[in-house]
């Protein structure tokens, strides 16, 4: 074993796969087409296929939420109803067009949006509910449908810890308005920089999909909206291109190390510990494994016990959003979303990848088998 164990290690993957990532590259350096190569196109139709829905790669997970709410008309203070348990480009991909984020608290087993609370929360400024598939596990999309349809409201999946998760026979981002993802290196299903794409079967969305990530552009200097650049850099597409044909063996592997977490730390729930759950006809692709502590304090020095044993574990995410300095022109307090704050203070992460060997699990364990 190495040491420190690291929460993600990419230059494992790397090195099971370095002769085709190092051709792909290079075949890329050859023709000289980094922007808009045909290994774009090809990435685009290998994740339509797989997804049932139609990819629009782009340059990166935060920049796929942006273009979405674009492409849905989203503008100065319309309302975004979203949720406080995630990464920043959440909220942040709101916030940046001027639209107001509306939280809804999250539900105390998969961690996503709680559509029983959905509801109340939506307004006649309500123009787009962004759902987080958190930790690798889809939301609840069936219930959250039903709720948007009622009141024609899109919904977008944010599925930057989910691509590959399914609910039933549908696929992470195929299953809303829009989609989206992040092939940031950690994710899933990562590249070797920053990636990311969204995914409709609106045909009118996806051709302005199209043109907002290329500066709003239908054609070569003809502008038909105000846009960005948005685009997936053709390298990063060739080694998702290699990384894709092994995907499915990636998830089962990734399964395959929770499963192993799951069988081998039941002795943490007799201490009051929380492991994850997967709700019956989902399938997770574990971007961490997250286990919940009985309060802050034990969460805080099994974490510090943890890191100083050279395991580096993580906690995402310590603090909620709404209580972030950044948003607090939005007037949240502490106690406006009960359940998200209390997951917050009792949160910690587990390395999960299709990497991370057998031995190194059992040392995880072991470890806090130890801790008292």
């Amino acid at each position: 074993m190495e040491f420190p164990i690291q929460m993600y290690d990419p230059k494992r993957e790397y090195n099971l796969h370095k002769n085709d990532i190092d051709n792909a590259i290079q075949n890329v350096l050859n023709h000289g087409k980094f922007i808009n190569g045909s290994e774009i196109n090809e990435l685009e139709n290998k994740l339509s296929k797989y997804t049932n829905s139609q990819c629009i790669t782009v340059s990166n997970g935060t920049d796929a939420l942006k273009i979405a709410l674009l492409a849905l008309n989203v503008k100065k203070d319309d309302e975004v109803i979203t949720v406080a348990h995630s990464w920043i480009s959440t909220v942040e991909a709101i916030s940046i067009i001027n639209a107001i984020p509306v939280f809804v608290d999250i539900e105390p087993i998969t961690f996503n949006m709680d559509p029983t609370k959905l509801e109340e929360t939506i307004t006649d400024k309500t123009k787009a509910i962004i759902v987080v598939s958190l930790y690798g596990h889809m939301a609840n999309f069936e219930k959250i449908n039903e709720i948007a349809s009622r009141y024609n409201v899109p919904v977008i999946e944010d599925g930057a810890q989910s691509f590959g998760a399914t609910y039933k026979d549908c696929r992470s981002c195929s299953m809303t308005t829009i989609g989206t993802t992040s092939f940031f290196p950690s994710k899933p299903l990562g590249c070797y920089g920053d990636g990311g794409a969204c995914f409709t079967n609106n045909k009118d969305l996806e051709t302005k999909i199209r043109a907002i990530k290329n500066h709003g552009g239908t054609e070569r200097f003809h502008h038909k909206y105000v846009g960005l650049n948005g685009r997936l850099d053709t390298i990063q597409g060739a080694i998702l291109n290699i990384k894709f044909d092994y995907f499915e063996d990636t998830v089962k592997k990734r399964n395959d190390c929770a499963n192993f977490y799951t069988n081998n730390l039941k002795f943490l729930k007799n201490k009051n510990y929380q492991l994850p759950k997967i709700i019956d006809n989902y399938q997770s692709v574990w971007a961490q494994y997250s286990i919940l502590a009985p309060n802050l304090e034990t969460r805080n020095n099994i974490v510090d016990y943890l890191k100083e044993n050279k395991i580096n574990v993580s906690i995402f995410y310590p603090s909620p959003l709404h209580l972030q300095e950044c948003f607090q022109y939005l007037n949240y307090k502490i106690g406006d979303l009960p359940i998200t704050e209390n997951i917050c203070n009792r949160i910690f992460n587990l390395p999960c990848y299709a990497e991370l060997s057998s031995d190194e699990q059992s040392y995880i364990v072991n470890i806090l088998k130890k801790f008292n």
